[in-house]
């Protein structure tokens, strides 16, 4: 397998990953690779984990900070969690027992925007990182590595962190090389230039990651695959959300708000995003283009369909079909996916110039469009922010995405008042469910809730969020924002009590 080790000082580091693992100890701050359980380190932290098992066991307290570029896989946050080896945890996490210890207060978690990621850590707030495991496709003959099937935050972490392990990983597909687009011409605050990034499609970097090779301590080879399940079908009220979407957008474009080209599309992960994406294939666009952080089965469907002619990305997050796909075709994808530093990928200025159009998903949104993403009842995490507000706040056209109930209909999407406030009124723009989809641009508050509680309120619950809307405004007095505080708050006091906001009277 040395094959894919061309450079020989970095051969002559070859270890096994107990070896690598050992080189980590209690209280290090350990930068790791991953977006979306795609590129991440595959062994040697499973291999730390059965050490900090063997340290725990012993009677000795044995945590690491973890610090990625997003979401991982059960090998990383799941095998680290289940030994009681996370002290702190950041950016993004997906992982049921991660979950589970952040809910709980054992686990200190820090739910950012993705875009902060590297600026925070160029800043020193996550103190000093003192070693980074970062998966490669190869290392070069000249020192330098051909990234994975991820990019994220491994520029920063190569070039912060005191010491580095490379796990090199040979069940990526080699043709991958050529893929990437690596910038380095970024600054911190106040010496930042104009990032020359005019389209998706632009190549404004290099094709691989610079790392100092004094601090490489370790290469370790694996040959294991990314773990991203299978995503189901869309269902009934995913596919209703589509058809409201694309009726939209026929709409702008014939409004000139719009042209047959769209804008660059950015979406988020799961079964709407995906519907979403398979319609547009059914609604006879060609030639569009993405500027995102992941690239989904949909998004690998429409790159050959040549729906897509260009998709700009941070990350795959590919099912195994979808996997199974493109390295079918690696060749041919090549040619149409750039993957880009997440600093890049979920850049404000670039999202903003570029004119995206941010598909992103709730877990609720409130009568005046505030929407919560990220918490149940507004207390317990679910996965976190992402790079859902980075598009979300920038965007020239933010749409949030849910089915109007959740938990068999026990649950309504739509709240007098979000329990929690991720994205913000001024930030959201469309709402849309299976029910319809509401356009909150140009609209006051009180036109705002009437219109989501026409069009996107579930039948069941369209009475209970009427009657509330029309006491808030009668008992506020004309307020700008009418709401009934102690009874708002009583939805998800509710939820908390019986698991249902259905009205214990009803």
């Amino acid at each position: 397998m040395t094959d894919r080790i061309l450079n020989p000082v970095l051969r002559d580091r070859l270890k096994s990953a107990d070896e690598a693992a050992a080189m980590i100890g209690p209280g290090m701050t350990v930068a790791m690779s991953g977006f979306t359980g795609a590129g991440y380190p595959k062994v040697v932290p499973l291999a730390l984990a059965s050490r900090i098992e063997r340290a725990n066991a012993a009677g000795g307290r044995f945590q690491i900070k973890v610090l990625t570029g997003a979401s991982t896989a059960p090998e990383l946050d799941g095998a680290l969690a289940k030994v009681d080896g996370i002290e702190m945890r950041l950016p993004f996490q997906s992982d049921p027992v991660v979950r589970g210890q952040i809910n709980d207060g054992s686990l200190d978690y820090l739910d950012i925007h993705l875009s902060h990621v590297a600026q925070f850590a160029w800043f020193g707030f996550f103190g000093d990182i003192d070693i980074a495991v970062i998966e490669v496709t190869a290392i070069n003959a000249d020192g330098t590595l051909v990234p994975s099937s991820s990019v994220g935050n491994n520029k920063t972490w190569l070039d912060l962190a005191d010491k580095v392990i490379i796990e090199v990983n040979r069940w990526q597909p080699s043709e991958m090389d050529g893929m990437h687009d690596i910038y380095y011409g970024t600054a911190l605050p106040p010496h930042r230039k104009p990032i020359p990034l005019l389209a998706p499609a632009d190549r404004i970097g290099e094709p691989h990651l610079r790392v100092d090779l004094d601090k490489v301590v370790a290469v370790v080879e694996t040959d294991a695959p990314d773990r991203i399940g299978a995503f189901a079908p869309p269902d009934a009220a995913s596919e209703q959300i589509a058809g409201h979407l694309l009726e939209f957008f026929a709409h702008e474009i014939e409004r000139g708000r719009l042209t047959s080209q769209l804008l660059p599309l950015q979406s988020g992960i799961g079964n709407v995003t995906n519907a979403v994406l398979s319609a547009l294939a059914k609604g006879g666009y060609k030639g569009l283009s993405a500027f995102t952080e992941v690239v989904q089965d949909g998004m690998l469907e429409l790159v050959s369909e040549g729906v897509l002619s260009m998709v700009s990305a941070t990350s795959f997050s590919l099912s195994p079909a979808g996997t199974a796909e493109f390295k079918r075709n690696v060749d041919f994808y090549r040619k149409h996916i750039v993957l880009r530093p997440q600093e890049m990928s979920n850049h404000p200025e670039l999202i903003r110039r570029l004119g995206c159009i941010a598909m992103n998903g709730m877990l609720e949104a409130d009568l005046y469009g505030n929407v919560n993403s990220t918490h149940v009842a507004g207390t317990s995490i679910m996965n976190g922010i992402g790079g859902s507000g980075d598009f979300a706040r920038n965007a020239y056209l933010s749409v949030f995405m849910s089915a109007s109930t959740a938990k068999g209909g026990r649950i309504s999407s739509i709240v007098p008042m979000a329990s929690h406030v991720d994205h913000t009124e001024h930030d959201t723009m469309v709402v849309v469910t299976e029910q319809g989809l509401a356009d909150l641009r140009g609209l006051s508050p009180k036109q705002r809730a009437r219109l989501v509680i026409e069009r996107c309120a579930h039948p069941d619950y369209r009475p209970m969020l009427q009657d509330y809307f029309d006491r808030a405004c009668r008992d506020s007095h004309g307020k700008h924002t009418p709401h009934l505080l102690g009874e708002a708050l009583s939805w998800h006091q509710r939820l908390v009590e019986t698991g249902s906001m259905r009205r214990t009277d009803a």
